[in-house]
């Protein structure tokens, strides 16, 4: 049996969990899977200069993690591994480190940052530099200043198309928005917009742009292709964040006054319910799955609300830090998403440092053009690991089992991916001599397969020596 090239010390330490994942890879029994795990909510405490972190599956604060003076924005880069925090009065970004709860590297970027946003890729973060009229582009993996772009007056906030190349930048002063080439990273259009337009937000289909007013009771929405502002949408005061659902059916915004968040069916660019909520609802941000929404109460109260997206209502109220704004929280993953996504993990912290993931993914039937494993590139992210196995990798078996093994930057690797059912699929890997710095549990995770994906959080069960399954049988 084949425990990755290590020999146990003794028979009891024969990979006993070898059996269980022999018998997942070749018999036709079916697995009762735990429930998904939830991702975790970052908000930005302006007051306290510090973010709280929120479990969503329980709705309580888990962490709080000192960052500049005056944090506003929070951006969660793809997979959860990294948090993104803008420090207005720090003329400074922090990047929070989330499989540890820590800060672990802080950028100057310019004078008075106001928001950002990560590409789907994770390569690099926009910051918009209100002081300078300018979007700084930040390389996340030096955690360095890459590139200044200049923009209109007073650039606030801004967001990024789900394919990557676009970003749009709502310019306050100038009454304007920005659109910039991510691949020249030049500006390709200023778009004229109603007055003091504020926040920004784009469909998953990249057709249209949504951008909230402080000077208007409207929210604009602007048509990507023309890029002209095609309607505008009352929405009873003055608006502040917003933040569309993965599925583009939906687009929540908060408003001043009279307070609350307008809920916008983007079919009909009409306001479809409200939601009252206490003064000043700022940041805003949903979850992966669409299911919740997170909503920042920043001056009447230290809380962040839970709206139920299927009942528009309020389902939870949250304790955070003072004045809390900006929301952050681990996005969808780029491509088709998957219609369900669910997983177990051992993971092993001693001498093997190793891990082993069990998962069951089912593809959407409206989105999906289907999987090819032996064809596709496949990227897996578990906790601080990530390994991207190439195109071709997978080798099909005469069973209809696909599998890997290799070494990806030194971390012996085995993969297996098997057909369940229709659209449904089991992946299973193990991996050892890998290290997950302590992750956080629940444990970050991401799973791609060509042009589908599905992300989620994952509860891990720690052990510290000969107890985590580290091979797989083939």
């Amino acid at each position: 049996m084949d425990c990755l090239g290590r020999e146990r010390d003794h028979a009891t330490r024969t990979c006993n969990a070898a059996v269980l994942w022999t018998m997942l890879a070749i018999g036709s029994g079916s697995i009762a899977w735990p429930a998904q795990a939830a991702p975790f909510a970052y908000v930005a405490n302006a007051a306290s200069f510090d973010v709280s972190v929120i479990d969503t599956a329980t709705k309580t604060v888990v962490a709080t993690i000192p960052v500049g003076r005056s944090p506003f924005a929070v951006a969660v880069a793809p997979g959860g591994q990294k948090v993104y925090v803008e420090n207005t009065g720090d003329n400074s970004v922090s990047v929070i480190d989330a499989t540890k709860n820590a800060v672990a590297a802080t950028i100057l970027v310019g004078h008075s940052p106001s928001g950002l946003a990560v590409t789907p890729d994770g390569k690099n973060v926009y910051v918009a530099i209100s002081g300078d009229n300018a979007v700084a582009v930040i390389d996340a993996a030096s955690n360095t200043v890459a590139a200044t772009i200049p923009v209109g007056n007073t650039p606030v906030e801004l967001a990024i198309a789900r394919d990557g190349k676009q970003a749009y930048v709502a310019n306050l002063i100038s009454n304007s928005v920005s659109v910039i080439d991510t691949m020249t990273r030049k500006v390709t259009a200023t778009i004229p917009t109603k007055r003091y337009p504020y926040g920004v937000a784009v469909t998953p289909d990249g057709k249209e742009i949504y951008v909230t007013h402080r000077g208007e009771n409207v929210v604009s929405v602007i048509d990507a292709a023309t890029k002209s502002v095609s309607n505008a949408i009352p929405v009873g005061g003055q608006s502040f964040g917003v933040a569309i659902t993965p599925n583009g059916k939906r687009a929540y915004v908060t408003v001043d006054d009279p307070a609350g968040v307008s809920v916008i069916d983007t079919a009909n660019k009409q306001v479809a319910a409200k939601v009252p909520a206490l003064r000043y609802p700022s940041g805003i941000a949903i979850t992966p799955d669409g299911k919740e929404v997170y909503v920042s109460i920043s001056f009447t109260s230290s809380s962040v609300w839970v709206i139920d997206a299927a009942t528009n209502t309020v389902a939870a109220e949250v304790s955070a830090g003072n004045m809390p704004h900006g929301v952050g929280i681990m996005p969808a993953p780029p491509g088709a998403s998957f219609l369900s996504f669910n997983a177990r993990l051992q993971i092993e912290t001693g001498r093997d440092k190793a891990f082993a993931l069990q998962s069951s993914f089912t593809l959407s039937s409206a989105k999906s053009n289907g999987i090819n494993p032996g064809a596709e590139p496949t990227l897996l992210q578990v906790g601080g690991f990530a390994a991207t196995i190439p195109a071709g990798s997978f080798k099909k078996r005469a069973d209809g089992l696909f599998t890997y093994a290799g070494i990806v930057d030194g971390v012996k690797l085995k993969a297996l991916i098997r057909p369940t059912g229709a659209l449904r699929y089991a992946f299973l890997a193990a991996a050892e001599g890998v290290t997950l710095n302590a992750p956080q549990n629940p444990v970050p995770l991401m799973l791609s397969i060509g042009d589908d994906s599905g992300a989620t959080s994952v509860k891990a069960h720690f052990e510290r020596e000969h107890q985590a399954y580290v091979g797989l049988d083939f």
